[in-house]
C-alpha cells in the first residue's frame, strides 16, 4: 500500500501524473464532483442560511467507498483537483464524504501537469482555500434557487417543460435582441465608386472615391463628368507603420480564434483543450489571465533566438483587463516552448498549433510596415480618387501567427507600383457599385462568448456549458438561413461610355450562426417584462462581481445570498399570482374568405397558425412549418397553411397527400411519409414529382436480400451507410462496396453486430427484464424498460448482482403518479402530423 494517495479529478490527469511520481505514491480519480445538489429536489435550506444539501450520487457510492478505504491506509492525502473554484470545491467535498483527518491531508495546486510543476506543488502545500469554496457554494446555490423558483413559473405561465437560469436567460436575451435589430433594420442604397488606372510603367493601380453617392443619378452625373478626363498623381504619402502582437490566449480568446481559425464550436475547444492540459501539454485552460510567467517568457524567448534569431524576440508582460480575473493564473501557453508541434488526435494537434503559435508570437518583435497613400486628382472635377498600399518592412511576430477577426469585409492592402508626384495616369475604367448597409450579424458561438465576456457575465469555466444548454433546451439553434436574392445596379465608364448593369447578390445568409426559436424569444419576452432584475445584464455583471468579492473574503456569502433572495422571491410569488399567460401571440389580418382574425402563437405542439378568435368553438389551426417564425411569418403565409392538406389522387391504389407536419413538409403514400426536400413548397407538390419522390422511396426501401427469411434494407443516415435487418441498423464500413453488397457481405455484417452485441452483455436477468452492458468509454450501462442508467468507469458491473443493480433502479425510476383523463383535441384543418 503506498504511503501517499493523490486525488485529482480526472483519470487522463490522474495518469500523466503518474508517471511523475515515485512507487510511494498512489493516484486516483473522482472522476470529477463526488457530491452535488440532489436532482430531484431544490436542495437549499432557504430559512437556515441557505444551507445546501449535498449527496453522493448512486453511481459515486462505490468509488467513495474505495477513496474512503485506500484514505484510510495512507499516511498523508494529496487533494490536487484544479486550482478554480470548482477545483476547490471537489477538493473540500472530498475532505468532508472521506472524512479525511486535517493532520493527514494537504492541498496542492498547479496550472502546467509536468514533473517540476508537481514536484513544486508537493514542496508547497497549502490548506483548502474556503474563500474559494463559499465563491463556488454560492454560484451553485443562487443558480439553483434561480432555476428552480423560475422555471415552474415558465411551465405556468407559458409551456411545460421549460427552464430558466441566471447566465442562459441573458445569453438567450442577447441573441432574440440581436434576431430584433435584424428584422427592424432597414437596408439604405448607396454607390461606391472605385476605378483602375495604368501607371507610365505600365503596372495597373486600384484606387477608391472616399465618398458614397446617395443615388443613382448622382453617380451616374459624376461618371459623366469623367468622361474624357486625364489623371495624374497629386500627392504621395509614406509613413512608417507597425504592428504588435495579440497577448496570449485566455478561454475567452482561445474559444473565438479556434473559432475563426479551425471552425470548432465552442464546446469541442474546451473539450480538446481539456485533453491537451491532462497530457501535460499545455496548462490550464479555464483563465481570465494574460499573464506568462517569467520561466514561460525565457523558454518563448530563447525558442524564438533557436529558431528565428535575435531581431525576433522581444519579451512584453501583458495586462490583465478583465475585472474579475480568476486567482492567479496564466494565460494558457504550451508547457514546453520547444515542442512545435504533437503527433495526436488531428483536432487537438491543430489547437496545440494555434497555441503555440500565440504564445511565441505574444513574445516576439513587431511587425514593421511602410503605409503609403497615393491621390489621384482629374483635371475637370475636385473629386480625387485615393490609392493605399503596404510594405512589409520586417515580419517580426507575423513571421508565426497573425490574429484572426470577425469582419468579413476587411480588405487586405496589397503593395502598389512606384509613382512620382504630377505622373500621368491612364484610366481604364470607373466602376459605381449599389451597396446596401447591412445589420449587425447574427452571433457565432465565439462571438457570444466575447459579448458575455464583455458585459462581465459567466466566467472562463461557463460559456460552453451555456451555449450548449441553450442550444439543447430548443431556445436558439444554428441557423440554416440561406439568404435571399436582391438586385442591385452596377454602373461602368469604359472607352468614353457608360453602361448600366443589373446584378444579384445573396443577403441574409447566416449558416451556423445563433438563431432565436419561438419557444426562446417568447420566453425571453415573458422573463424580461416580470423578472427585469434577473435579465439586466448589469444585475447579473455585479453578481459575477461578488462572486469575486466572496473568493477574496471580502464578502459572506450567505449573507450576498439573503440580499439577493429578499429581491428574487416576492417577485416570482407576485408574478405567479398575477402575470398573464404567455403565447407570444401576433393578430396577422383577416381571412379574405371567411372575414375571421387570423393568428400565430405558440401552442402544445410548437408555433401555430390559427383562424377564429378564443371564444371561437370552430377555429381552425395549422403548425408552422419549420422554417417560419411566429416573429416574421406573414398573413399570405399562413393563410396557404390552411391550403393542406393537398390531396394529389391515386397512385398504385394508394392515397397521395401532401402536408406540413411537425418536422416539415411531407407527402403521404398509404401509411407510408416521405419528407420533402429542403426547400421545397408543399404547395408545389405536383402530381409528377410526388410520384417521383415516392419512386425513389420504394426504391430504397427495397430488399437487397434475405438473411434467415427476413429481408435486409439499406440506406443512407447522419452516421453513413447502413443495412437493416430485424429492426437492427448496421454501420457499413469502407472495406465493403456499398453499392454492391452481396449476399455473403450481409451475412458477415449481420453476425459481426449480433456478436458483438452478445460481447457487450455483461449481465442478464430475463424474468425482471433488467440488462447490464458495456457502454463506450469503459463505462457500462444498466437498462430496464425505458429506464436507462449509466455507471462510471470505477464500477465494475461485472461483480454487480441482482440486488444492486434494482436498488439502483428504484433510485432511479420517477415515482408514479395518478394522472387524470384530458379531453380529446378537436380535429382541425391541420391535425395530422408527421
Amino acid at each position: 500500500m503506498a504511503k501517499n494517495l493523490v486525488i485529482v479529478e480526472s483519470p487522463a490527469k490522474a495518469k500523466t501524473i503518474e508517471k511523475f511520481l515515485g512507487s510511494d505514491y498512489q493516484v486516483e480519480s473522482s472522476y470529477g464532483h463526488i457530491a452535488d445538489l440532489p436532482s430531484k429536489e431544490i436542495g437549499v435550506d432557504v430559512a437556515n442560511g441557505f444551507k445546501p444539501k449535498y449527496e453522493v450520487s448512486s453511481d459515486k457510492k462505490a468509488l467513495v467507498t474505495k477513496l474512503k478505504t485506500l484514505s484510510k491506509n495512507a499516511d498523508m492525502v494529496w487533494l490536487a483537483s484544479d486550482e478554480d473554484r470548482e477545483g476547490e470545491a471537489i477538493s473540500w467535498h472530498l475532505a468532508e464524504e472521506l472524512k479525511l483527518d486535517k493532520n493527514k491531508t494537504k492541498r496542492i495546486v498547479f496550472h502546467e501537469i509536468t514533473k517540476s510543476a508537481i514536484l513544486k506543488a508537493i514542496e508547497n502545500p497549502r490548506e483548502i482555500d474556503y474563500n474559494l469554496v463559499n465563491a463556488q457554494q454560492a454560484r451553485r446555490v443562487l443558480d439553483r434557487l434561480v432555476g428552480y423558483e423560475l422555471s415552474p413559473v415558465l411551465w405556468r405561465k407559458v409551456k411545460g417543460g421549460l427552464s430558466a437560469g441566471r447566465v442562459q436567460s441573458v445569453a438567450v436575451r442577447l441573441i432574440v435582441e440581436r434576431e430584433r435589430e435584424i428584422q427592424n433594420f432597414k437596408p439604405v442604397a448607396s454607390f461606391s465608386v472605385s476605378a483602375e488606372f495604368t501607371t507610365e510603367t505600365g503596372k495597373s493601380v486600384k484606387a477608391k472615391l472616399p465618398k458614397n453617392f446617395s443615388t443613382q443619378k448622382e453617380a451616374e452625373d459624376f461618371l459623366q463628368q469623367n468622361i474624357g478626363s486625364s489623371y495624374e498623381v497629386s500627392d504621395i504619402e509614406t509613413k512608417p507603420a507597425k504592428k504588435s502582437p495579440a497577448a496570449p490566449f485566455t478561454t475567452s480568446t482561445l474559444q473565438q480564434e479556434a473559432a475563426r481559425k479551425l471552425y470548432l464550436p465552442v464546446g469541442i475547444t474546451m473539450q480538446l483543450a481539456q485533453r491537451l492540459y491532462e497530457a501535460g501539454l499545455i496548462t490550464y485552460m479555464r483563465t481570465d489571465s494574460v499573464n506568462l510567467s517569467k520561466d514561460a517568457m525565457e523558454a518563448a524567448q530563447a525558442e524564438i533566438i533557436k529558431s528565428y534569431g535575435k531581431e525576433f524576440s522581444k519579451p512584453r508582460a501583458f495586462a490583465t483587463k478583465s475585472k474579475g480575473a480568476q486567482e492567479a493564473h496564466e494565460a494558457i501557453r504550451p508547457t514546453d516552448m520547444s515542442r512545435h508541434s504533437v503527433n495526436i488526435d488531428r483536432d487537438q494537434s491543430r489547437l496545440y498549433d494555434l497555441i503555440w503559435k500565440r504564445t511565441l508570437a505574444s513574445q516576439m518583435s513587431d511587425a514593421e510596415l511602410e503605409r503609403t497613400n497615393v491621390r489621384i486628382e482629374a483635371n475637370n472635377h475636385n473629386e480625387a480618387f485615393v490609392a493605399s498600399g503596404e510594405v512589409l518592412l520586417f515580419e517580426g511576430f507575423l513571421k508565426v501567427y497573425l490574429e484572426g477577426n470577425d469582419d468579413d469585409d476587411e480588405e487586405q492592402e496589397g503593395m502598389l507600383p512606384a509613382m512620382k508626384i504630377n505622373e500621368k495616369l491612364l484610366n481604364n475604367s470607373i466602376t459605381a457599385t449599389e451597396r446596401y448597409t447591412r445589420p449587425a450579424a447574427r452571433y457565432t458561438e465565439a462571438a457570444l462568448v466575447k459579448k458575455l465576456e464583455e458585459l462581465g457575465i459567466g466566467r472562463p469555466s461557463t460559456y460552453a456549458p451555456t451555449i450548449s444548454t441553450i442550444i439543447n433546451r430548443n431556445y436558439v439553434e444554428k441557423g440554416n438561413l440561406e439568404g435571399q436574392e436582391r438586385n442591385y445596379v452596377q454602373l461602368l465608364l469604359k472607352d468614353g461610355t457608360i453602361n448600366r448593369q443589373q446584378l444579384k447578390e445573396n443577403t441574409g445568409s447566416d449558416k451556423g450562426k445563433l438563431v432565436p426559436t419561438d419557444i426562446g424569444t417568447i420566453v425571453t419576452d415573458f422573463l424580461v417584462k416580470n423578472f427585469e432584475t434577473i435579465l439586466d445584464y448589469n444585475f447579473t455583471a455585479k453578481v459575477e462581481q461578488d462572486f469575486d468579492e466572496i473568493a477574496e473574503g471580502n464578502v459572506n456569502w450567505e449573507r450576498m445570498m439573503q440580499d439577493f433572495y429578499n429581491q428574487f422571491h416576492p417577485n416570482v410569488t407576485e408574478v405567479e399570482a398575477n402575470a398573464e399567460r404567455e403565447s407570444g401571440e401576433r393578430i396577422l389580418g383577416t381571412d379574405p374568405k371567411t372575414g375571421r382574425q387570423v393568428s400565430v402563437r405558440l401552442g402544445k405542439f410548437g408555433p401555430m397558425a390559427q383562424i377564429g378568435e378564443a371564444e371561437d368553438n370552430d377555429k381552425l389551426f395549422a403548425s408552422l412549418r419549420s422554417d417560419q417564425n411566429i416573429g416574421n411569418v406573414t398573413l399570405e403565409e399562413v393563410l396557404n397553411l390552411f391550403l393542406l392538406p393537398k390531396q394529389l389522387g391515386i397512385y398504385k391504389g394508394e392515397e397521395i397527400e401532401v402536408n406540413n407536419g411537425r418536422f416539415g413538409p411531407y407527402v403521404r403514400f398509404g401509411s407510408q411519409f416521405i419528407s420533402l426536400p429542403k426547400g421545397k413548397d408543399p404547395l408545389d407538390v405536383s402530381m409528377e414529382f410526388a410520384q417521383e419522390i415516392i419512386n425513389q422511396k420504394l426504391k430504397a426501401d427495397a430488399p437487397i436480400a434475405t438473411y434467415k427469411g427476413i429481408d435486409v434494407q439499406k440506406g443512407v443516415g447522419r452516421f453513413g451507410p447502413f443495412i437493416k435487418w430485424n429492426g437492427l441498423f448496421i454501420n457499413v464500413s469502407k472495406k465493403y462496396n456499398f453499392d454492391n453488397l452481396s449476399a455473403q457481405d450481409v451475412a458477415a455484417l449481420i453476425e459481426d453486430k449480433l456478436q458483438k452485441d452478445l460481447d457487450k452483455v455483461i449481465h442478464e436477468w430475463k424474468s425482471e427484464g433488467i440488462v447490464v452492458e458495456k457502454a463506450r468509454w469503459g463505462r457500462s450501462v444498466i437498462t430496464q424498460g425505458k429506464i436507462k442508467i449509466e455507471l462510471g468507469k470505477e464500477v465494475d458491473a461485472s461483480k454487480l448482482t441482482l440486488a444492486q443493480v434494482q436498488e439502483l433502479i428504484d433510485e432511479k425510476a420517477p415515482a408514479k403518479k395518478a394522472t387524470a383523463k384530458k379531453a380529446a383535441p378537436k380535429k382541425t384543418s391541420n391535425s395530422k402530423k408527421k
